[in-house]
């Protein structure tokens, strides 16, 4: 098993929902993180959650929009600065907009492209010199919307087939240096997700921690051996 103690992880959107829930269990296992909002001011207040919840690791919030690749790599160079290294990078920030091609707008299009899609690229871009000096990892999280069509999809699956493929051909540019790649593909989660209110009729869904659970399992499998795309369901849709 890795030690993963110590380590340094960027998380972009990682605010609230999947990321945070993903920063809260990689700081329980004593890696520093730094999240990333287009939000300052929610940047920020999630360090400050994070950073009384968990007090053995340390978060830092940082202004970005994925959308910038001047953006991802400012975030990255605030991360090491703050630790000097970086260590993971998790590509979670993503939007949709749920309409038929009829009525889906060139502005819903191309956010959700250069959100979903162009903004994993600007991440492991702006990340992966730092990456290659630590050995280390990227996971993007996609969706299984990135496998599976469903009507008013278009862009959404556009974006979330785009991320699956585009993070398989990165495994393979990276592992010959060293670095580790995987995409996580979700099903039905709990979170704040295009402005959702998550309540107790969420339940039945799969948790944001149960993601991050997953994430900090995956890194510290023996390097060895590589999950390069995890689909995670809910065990009982029944239930909803």
């Amino acid at each position: 098993m890795q030690k993963i103690e110590g380590k340094v992880a960027l998380i972009t959107g990682g605010s609230k929902g999947i990321g945070y829930g993903i920063a809260a269990s990689l700081m329980q296992a004593g890696v520093n993180v730094a999240v990333t909002s287009r939000s300052k001011s929610s940047a920020q207040q999630a360090a400050e959650d994070l950073n009384k919840a968990y007090p053995t690791a340390k978060a830092i919030g940082i202004e970005s929009d994925v959308r910038s690749l001047e953006n991802q790599k400012e975030a990255v160079k605030q991360t090491v600065n703050q630790w000097g290294q970086l260590d993971f990078l998790i590509a979670n920030a993503g939007l949709g907009h749920y309409e038929s091609v009829i009525d889906l707008t060139e502005n819903q299009w191309n956010e959700v492209i250069d959100t979903n899609l162009t903004g994993v690229f600007f991440s492991i871009k702006a990340s992966v010199e730092e990456l290659i000096k630590s050995k280390g990892y990227f996971i993007s999280i996609s969706s299984l919307a990135g496998t599976n069509f469903f009507a008013k999809g278009s862009a959404y699956n556009a974006s979330k087939f785009g991320v699956t493929g585009f993070t398989q051909a990165v495994m393979l540019d990276l592992r010959e240096h060293g670095v580790s790649v995987s995409t996580i593909m979700p099903g039905s989660v709990t979170s704040h997700f295009n402005g959702n209110t998550p309540d107790a009729s969420d339940a039945w869904k799969i948790q944001p921690e149960d993601l991050g659970k997953l994430v900090v399992d995956v890194f510290q499998m023996n390097k060895r051996s590589l999950p390069s795309k995890i689909e995670i369901r809910p065990s009982r849709p029944d239930l909803k």
